[in-house]
């Protein structure tokens, strides 16, 4: 522990972040991390060396949080980042976008704000990039063994540097031209800009780490070929179908699922080719439906669209501001959350049931009948209902609309299909540990549990590595996540 009072004698501090009215000019990240200077340190001395680090328990990944905090506050920074690389593949990813559940289990959290974990870990891995620390985790020798990964997101990404590190030859199949799955085509260049995926898949590819682009397997790659030429298959594709909205009026033009919207988005901003219609929010009325982080970045994109005007309706009730007594510390609490997107403009309404796209005789949607509602208490073993306020009744301006309502479940045609993958009830990829009901075809991620955090699929792809490593050697030294919570212990 650097220093025993910091967290008696610092309050919790940020870097500053570029105007609303400024950031909204490009898609561009706009924290401004390195104005921070030595603050950092101060806020790394704020970890008070509690007796239990449940911080470790939040953490999907078991990172050793106290001790990179107090490497950090010893100006100690390549110690910091052996000790950060040591459990986390990707903190260049996570240190943007985890919704930090690490923060809420913090101890200090308990009567004072939580140590600034997401903020400390970026300013760990940027600074290994810039002095030289992050380096190819290229192994020592070769065993001879070969895996398949089908998907290049987070999961997929994880298990391969993980594999290749076991001395494995790995191979990762993209359907589309760049490697990275949602985290490219998905989550806005303002939040995770395409070259932090590039330099941490440059290293990859360093280490042997091959990577094939444009393979869609189980569409113009077969996936039986696949199995007869590797030992191993993962899959590790994602979520990828996602919920829809099925009332009257759906398929009227300019309603489209959030994703279409923002991995097109994320295809102009770096000059790739759109495939699809153009979408773009200039001008319009834009209603995004879904209150979580895919449409908190719907409107963050039609910001810098310069749309008319930003609803986002959620049928959900509106969170509490502090954390409610069913979701006690240490648990990740469900509160309201502004995010930085709505900070540039948005209008947010709960309690709202969308009823009715409305549409002109051009087939283009126009409004969007609305209506409030109101939660009734669950019947023990059920759901809850709600009821519709009388007289609530009326019609938004719609131009677009966005669909950010979660996703169902990986796509079952195709690769799945081809290879006669099991699903379970609620069509994820059933499995056994991380085995498939097909000899030596695994699965990982969003597509074996179901849609989660990018630190839970990092995750489920070093955990997969293992039970594969395993599979193929009769053994496995790759570390687990109760090492690193033993570290601390």
């Amino acid at each position: 522990m650097g220093k025993p009072t910091g967290f008696l004698e610092h309050g919790r501090e940020l870097p500053k972040k570029l105007d609303p009215s400024v950031r909204i000019e490009d898609n561009k990240e706009f924290v401004l991390n390195e104005e921070f200077g030595e603050k950092i340190g101060t806020q790394a001395s704020r970890c008070m060396d509690c007796g239990v680090p449940f911080c470790h328990n939040g953490c999907p990944i078991g990172n050793i949080i106290p001790e990179f905090n107090d490497a950090v506050y010893r100006d100690s920074w390549e110690e910091a980042w052996n000790i950060l690389s040591s459990t986390n593949n990707f903190p260049e990813f996570t240190g943007r976008v985890c919704p930090a559940p690490c923060e809420s289990a913090c101890v200090l959290g308990i009567n004072q704000d939580p140590i600034t974990i997401c903020n400390i870990e970026k300013t760990i891995v940027e600074t290994a990039y810039r002095e030289g620390y992050a380096k190819p985790k290229t192994p020592r020798s070769r065993t001879g063994k070969t895996i398949a990964i089908i998907g290049s997101g987070p999961a997929g990404l994880a298990a391969a540097e993980q594999l290749n590190s076991a001395g494995h030859t790995v191979t990762v199949f993209e359907r589309d031209e760049k490697v990275g799955g949602l985290l490219r085509f998905g989550i806005p260049d303002f939040k995770l800009g395409m070259d932090v995926i590039d330099r941490k898949v440059d290293l990859m590819a360093q280490a042997g780490v091959k990577f094939e682009v444009n393979q869609h397997i189980g569409v113009n790659v077969n996936a039986q070929q696949l199995r007869q030429e590797f030992d191993v298959v993962l899959l590790t594709g994602g979520s990828t179908v996602p919920r829809d909205l099925p009332i009257p009026g759906r398929e009227f033009k300019g309603v489209h699922f959030a994703m279409e919207f923002l991995g097109q988005n994320n295809r102009r901003a770096n000059d790739l080719e759109l495939k699809t219609e153009e979408i773009h929010a200039k001008d319009k009325h834009i209603v995004v439906i879904g209150g979580g982080d895919t449409g908190s970045d719907c409107v963050g994109t039609s910001n810098r669209h310069k749309a008319a005007s930003i609803t986002q309706v959620e049928i959900m009730p509106i969170p509490p501001e502090k954390r409610p007594a069913n979701m006690p510390w240490p648990q990740y609490p469900m509160i309201m959350k502004t995010t930085t997107s709505h900070e540039e403009g948005c209008e947010r309404h709960w309690n709202i049931l969308t009823k009715e796209f409305i549409g002109n005789d051009k087939g283009e949607v126009t409004g969007l009948r609305i209506a409030d509602i109101v939660w009734q208490d669950a019947k023990p073993g059920e759901r809850p209902g709600f009821e519709e306020v009388a007289n609530s009744e009326r019609v938004i301006p719609c131009d677009m609309a966005f669909l950010a309502m979660g996703f169902l479940h990986p796509e079952p045609t195709g690769v799945l299909a081809q290879l006669d993958i099991k699903l379970d009830d609620r069509g994820n990829v059933a499995t056994q540990g991380f085995a498939t009901s097909q000899k030596g075809v695994f699965a990982a991620g969003d597509m074996r549990t179901g849609q989660s955090l990018v630190v839970r699929c990092i995750n489920e792809g070093r955990e997969c590595a293992r039970e594969i490593d395993g599979y193929l050697m009769g053994g496995t030294n790759l570390e687990a996540k109760s090492d690193s919570l033993m570290l601390s212990a």
